[in-house]
């Protein structure tokens, strides 16, 4: 049977985990609404088309598991049996069981886990055949079994054990639209037609369409210029005839000069007439294809929402809180990448505003708020962007427990905590192990989730922004619509074109010369009431000046937001907005310095797309370093000879703390963002001793100091890795890489980082 290149496995998967998302949303709707027998139907269906596909490919366990929750679901509708929170339960974990079965690579690998749990999963479906108890389920799931894979692998929800102790009073009430996911009919009825049906499409053949779309749109723009060129020629020829006429010349040459003059101004009407046609037509037709191919990367925002409800549950029933969840923006088309790198930290933020920013019910009602707190969680598109909003009416942040905790983990010292604003304090919620909780529970407490929710923001050109007041607390993620097209603003730079995409800018400016001031050997600017640090766009890319621009009695700024400050890039001129078809650099070229990605313009040139994020690390330790080129921003030169240092940490914040330090302890800093900037600055200036990182993006240390030791200019350069990580294992691969040393960060408070430092290269000066 041609299965279109799918194997029956596959075809199961995706029919699996539809069903068993309808099943978890539809069981936690039912629990909040046990009085409709409505809602039981698209669940007796679904359990149905779950055992009809097992059937399909011999898995018997799934078969009696499905089975079993059919028929408990058809007493239930029947009104035999109430679906108490227990049953419940009972259903969910089922669910679970089932959607864990499709996560596997392969048929094999299913069946052999299925008979591993054999044994638990007979109990669970002989407790479903069973009257329900009156409290909660005393079935015990192996821990094989995993929660639906929106659930990140970091937190584990604990199974509901007959040990475990729940506040049987707690409600979770979800507000999703009034229809509920509808499952497959089943086998015996006739399906019904849809006008929007999904099919199955292998992802490397849509991405293939989405460039050959790219490419024909491209191919279409481009007779635009040959439009122009005979545009040339007609007036050309037009002026050639006029310059005949002027001469007054007679005889027979002067005539067939004339017919063939008239005759190619026929052809030439005809020609630009068939290709404006043509042009009009195939920009047209290219379009729509184009349009049509980047519409096959989007899908509805609430894909990512699926199991959202039931993580909700869960956490609100092991922490006794009551939560409503609100999900607004579900049709808002999101690209299918970020769609699916959306879901791991939609599942860190809504744990962690129900284990952090929500209170228990006494604690709601003492302050004035109900009993029932509200989680919303909304999408919506903003200035060309996606906006992923979560938002909680909880207590808020307490900035003066952060500021504590931040001081205890020996992250920054008091006096400088102490004079952090919000934007700069909320930054420390996002570093690697860092966390407000008091004690470590299955739900909170290693800092692992928020670090998650920022990488994947800066990963796809996005950022985050924190609020939080008394009323509650919002986690707002700004996003690229999608990641095949964007939409940018080309500039010239050294007389080259760029791109860099609209999302990233704050704003564009053009500034009289005469306005700029130099403090603390900065370049800088006021622009619209607020002070810019400025730096040329050409020395982060490292060209030459044009001549032009260093003579303008204006300079062209783009400014980007970065935390909570804004970058200035002085550029040589805007030269307008485009829609570019974005193309990922060859894997061959590595990690290109600054650079994104490219694309092609209209005209068939090409394009690079600039990395804003990249570009605002550079300017910040350019401008934190007074390395600023130009009349106005060359600093003053120490001409003391300073041990140098080279610090390479992806936290912005850490980065700082470890500059700050050495610094003030007399040594010279330089910083980079990951192991690809680092060794980018190892090319250019000679240190004396690297401080790095491990985890970070691009390249991670460990990559980082073996580069390193295997050249050999830097085979005995000293080399201080400095990691959260405190593990044996962690400490031996450092220093087998070749790391001279291995700290943790909390050496920052006892001296410990400084006095490595001087042990190896001795004081500053």
């Amino acid at each position: 049977m041609d299965l279109g290149g799918f194997s029956m496995f596959d075809l199961f998967q995706t029919e699996v985990q539809q069903h068993c998302a309808c099943l978890s949303d539809g069981l936690i709707a039912l629990e909040q609404n046990a009085s409709d027998p409505k809602m039981v139907e698209p669940l007796m269906r679904a359990a149905h088309s779950v055992k009809g596909a097992a059937r399909i490919i011999n898995l018997d366990g799934a078969i009696g598991l499905a089975h079993s929750m059919e028929e408990c679901l058809v007493r239930i509708q029947k009104g035999s049996e109430t679906p108490t929170a227990s049953r419940i339960d009972e259903l969910l974990r089922g669910s679970d069981i089932l959607r864990s079965l499709a996560d596997h690579k392969s048929e094999e690998e299913a069946r052999a886990w299925l008979e591993k749990e054999t044994g638990p999963i007979s109990a669970l479906a002989e407790a479903l055949n069973l009257p329900p108890k009156a409290g909660l389920s005393a079935v015990v799931v192996a821990p094989a079994v995993v929660a639906p894979a929106v659930v990140a692998p970091a937190v584990v929800v604990p199974a509901v054990v007959a040990s475990a102790v729940v506040a049987p009073a707690v409600a979770v009430k979800v507000a999703t639209p009034a229809t509920t996911p509808s499952a497959a009919p089943t086998p015996s009825a006739a399906p019904t037609p849809s006008a929007d049906a999904a099919v199955l499409v292998s992802s490397s053949s849509l991405e293939r369409l989405l460039q050959l779309s790219g490419e024909s749109l491209v191919e279409a723009r481009r007779l635009e210029s040959i439009r122009r060129t005979l545009t040339r020629a007609k007036t050309a020829q037009r002026q050639l005839s006029a310059a005949l006429d002027s001469l007054q010349v007679t005889g027979r040459h002067a005539g067939d000069a004339m017919t063939a003059v008239a005759t190619s101004r026929d052809a030439l009407d005809e020609a630009l007439h068939q290709v404006e046609d043509h042009l009009r037509r195939g920009e047209e037709l290219a379009s729509a294809l184009h349009n049509e191919a980047v519409s096959s990367r989007m899908r509805p925002f609430g894909d990512a929402c699926g199991g959202l409800a039931r993580s909700v549950r869960d956490v609100a029933r092991t922490l006794a809180k009551e939560v409503r969840l609100v999900i607004a923006g579900e049709q808002v088309p999101v690209d299918r990448e970020i769609l699916r790198q959306l879901e791991a930290p939609l599942g860190h933020l809504v744990r962690n505003a129900i284990d952090h920013g929500i209170e228990s019910p006494d604690e709601r009602v003492a302050a004035g708020k109900t009993r029932q707190a509200t989680l919303r969680v909304e999408a919506r598109h903003h200035a060309g962007s996606l906006v992923v909003e979560v938002r909680e009416d909880g207590r808020g942040i307490d900035r003066t427990n952060l500021r504590a905790r931040i001081v205890s983990k020996k992250l920054s010292e008091a006096s400088i905590v102490e004079t952090l604003g919000d934007a700069e304090l909320f930054d420390f919620l996002f570093l690697p192990g860092f966390s407000t909780a008091a004690a470590v529970t299955d739900i909170s407490g290693r800092g692992v989730g928020l670090d998650v929710v920022q990488s994947m923001a800066h990963t796809v050109g996005g950022s985050i922004e924190v609020r939080s007041s008394p009323a509650g607390t919002s986690f707002a993620m700004r996003l690229p619509v999608t990641l095949s097209v964007v939409r940018a603003a080309v500039i010239s730079i050294a007389g080259e074109t760029y791109a860099l995409a609209l999302a990233r800018l704050e704003r564009i400016d053009r500034i009289a010369r005469s306005e700029l001031k130099t403090v603390e050997g900065r370049l800088t600017t006021v622009i619209r009431g607020e002070t810019v640090g400025l730096v040329h766009a050409t020395e982060i890319l490292e060209l030459k000046a044009s001549t032009q621009s260093e003579n303008s009695d204006e300079l062209s700024i783009v400014s980007v937001l970065a935390g909570s400050r804004t970058v200035g890039f002085v550029v040589d001129s805007f030269l307008g907005e485009e829609d570019l078809v974005v193309r990922r650099m060859d894997a061959r070229l590595g990690d290109v310095a600054h650079v994104d990605a490219a694309s092609i313009r209209e005209n068939g040139d090409l394009l690079l797309i600039l990395d804003a994020d990249d570009l605002v690390q550079s300017a910040l330790q350019l401008l934190e370093q007074g390395k600023l080129r130009g009349d106005e921003g060359r600093s003053a030169i120490s001409k003391r000879k300073q041990r140098r240092i080279l610090v390479v940490e992806d936290s912005i914040t850490v980065r700082e703390v470890e500059r700050q330090m050495l610094m003030r302890a007399g040594y010279a800093v330089d910083t980079a963002v990951d192991g690809v900037d680092g060794w980018n600055a190892l090319q250019k200036v000679k240190y004396d001793l690297v401080v790095s990182d491990v985890d970070m993006p691009r390249m991670n240390g460990i990559e980082f100091v073996r580069k390193m030791r295997a050249d050999r200019r830097y085979e005995t350069l000293p080399v201080v890795i400095v990691s959260y990580k405190d593990r044996d294992e962690d400490r031996i691969a450092g220093l087998e890489a070749g790391a001279s040393a291995y700290l943790t960060k909390g050496s920052f408070q006892d001296q410990s980082f400084l006095q490595t430092i001087a042990d190896l290269i001795g004081a500053a000066v």
